[in-house]
């Protein structure tokens, strides 16, 4: 078994895959994943593709114009969930949907089918939530940021919601986990940036002495009816992991 490996970032996943069609060695005789690779297995042969950008480009214009440009958009969805097994999975469908096309949507039964399907869900899912309630500090009177610590790699896709709604401002939305920041100057196209450890210490001492946070803080529970607190009912519509990334549930 010949095991395929590459960065968690969606080049390297497309080029991954374009090197293990070419490499001809049988789909059942390969395996992709995402790396780090936890526990190595026996008897496997481990192949690290560095990322292509043109490689990258000849799989997408594939997938658009053999299969369709919504099984594009659901895999790039399904390649920013946080499951190791999510490339292989992209393959498998992609095996199946340059054989069949376009009814490869609609082929539900199928493992592979069903289980991309699921990772879509979950990640279209989880940026739907995190566009409702990210919250924006003040950066050195500069510029808006907000911190956030989703599951799944989401910045790319809740980017266009506030560049639509924010299109003048100076904003940047930094996924912790990742280190990494989606960045939009004001009136400019937004781009994807990694971020170091030191930025993201200021960030984080910055939104502490916000003042607007803690007028968000004082609004959201001055608001609230003591009387009518049902906090059973609050963690069915709003789930305890999700709090860390809104200011009003922050000490």
């Amino acid at each position: 078994m010949v095991v395929f490996t590459c960065h968690d970032d969606f080049e390297s996943m497309m080029t991954c895959i374009y090197d293990a069609w070419a490499a001809r060695l049988g789909h059942s005789n390969i395996r992709l994943m995402t790396e780090p690779v936890d526990e190595p297995e026996l008897f496997c042969q481990y192949r690290h593709i560095d990322p292509n950008l043109e490689k990258c480009q000849k799989v997408i214009r594939s997938v658009r114009t053999k299969i369709s440009p919504n099984a594009y958009q659901n895999i790039y969805r399904a390649a920013m969930h946080w499951n190791p097994d999510k490339l292989d999975i992209i393959y498998r469908f992609l095996v199946l949907g340059f054989a069949w096309g376009s009814q490869v949507t609609r082929m539900l039964s199928n493992p592979y089918v069903s289980a991309l399907f699921e990772l879509d869900r979950k990640v279209s899912n989880e940026s739907h939530q995190f566009r409702e309630f990210i919250r924006f500090s003040r950066l050195n009177d500069q510029a808006l940021f907000s911190l956030i610590e989703p599951k799944c790699n989401i910045l790319t896709l809740v980017a266009s919601h506030f560049a639509d709604r924010m299109p003048s401002e100076n904003w940047l939305i930094t996924d912790k986990k990742r280190l990494l920041a989606v960045v939009h100057p004001k009136d400019k196209d937004y781009f994807l940036t990694s971020v170091t450890p030191q930025e993201l210490a200021h960030m984080e001492a910055a939104q502490k002495e916000d003042s607007y946070s803690s007028l968000w803080k004082a609004f959201f529970h001055s608001v609230s009816i003591e009387a009518r607190t049902n906090e059973r009912c609050q963690r069915n519509f709003l789930p305890l992991w999700y709090r860390k990334n809104m200011t009003e549930f922050s000490i």
